[in-house]
Parts: structure tokens; C-alpha cells; sequence
């Protein structure tokens, strides 16, 4: 059974810092491709990070130079290291694996002083 749990989330002042992680359980997790998306409130779910299963990376445009993706194979586990929030990154956040077709429950970011 595939399964994604994101954890990380929370409450942060704009300007700081939080680092979201998902460990996944049940897959070919060296084999996959990785995403976090988005979703604010009244908006569509959008990709904000994705890594391959050889290391490579894209962002969209609003976070590059301000979050960088990462995965540890040995661990299940893909991260989301988030600098310089602002208040427009507010949103919950979601792990995707591609090669299964599987989102977790999401965790919740909030940027606001």
C-alpha cells in the first residue's frame, strides 16, 4: 500500500524559514519521481517543486533561489527547505509521487506576522 505522510508544517513569520518532509512507505521510492504542490484557499492545486529519481530539479518561477527540493533514497523521504516565505506562500502543501499517482494529506503553511 502506497502511502505519503508530509509533515512541517506550521505557523512563520515572513522572512523565515520552515523545511517540510514526506517519507513515503510502500513504493519504488528510488524509482520515482518527486513533487510538492500547493493549494491555497479558492485556488488550484500547482506544482512548486519537482525532483527526478536521478537528482534533478525545476521550480517554478515564485520560488526559485528561495526553496530547494532534496530526497534521501535510504530514507523514503523527499524535503522541501522554504527561505524567505512570504505571506503569498501560505497554503497547504502536498507530496506527489509520480510514478504511483499518489498525493498525501497535505500540511499546512502559513506565513504571517
Amino acid at each position: 500500500q502506497v502511502q505519503l505522510v508530509e509533515s512541517g508544517g506550521g505557523l512563520v513569520q515572513p522572512g523565515g524559514s520552515l523545511r517540510l518532509s514526506c517519507v513515503a512507505s510502500g513504493t519504488m521510492f528510488s524509482l520515482d519521481a518527486m513533487g510538492w504542490y500547493r493549494q491555497a484557499p479558492g485556488k488550484q492545486r500547482d506544482l512548486v517543486a519537482h525532483i527526478t529519481s536521478d537528482g534533478r530539479t525545476n521550480y517554478v518561477d515564485s520560488v526559485k533561489g528561495r526553496f530547494t527540493i532534496s530526497r534521501d533514497n535510504a530514507k523514503k523521504t523527499v524535503y522541501l527547505q522554504m527561505n524567505s516565505l512570504k505571506p503569498e506562500d501560505t497554503a497547504v502543501y502536498y507530496c506527489h509521487s509520480l510514478l504511483h499517482g499518489r498525493w498525501g494529506q497535505g500540511t499546512q503553511v502559513t506565513v504571517s506576522s
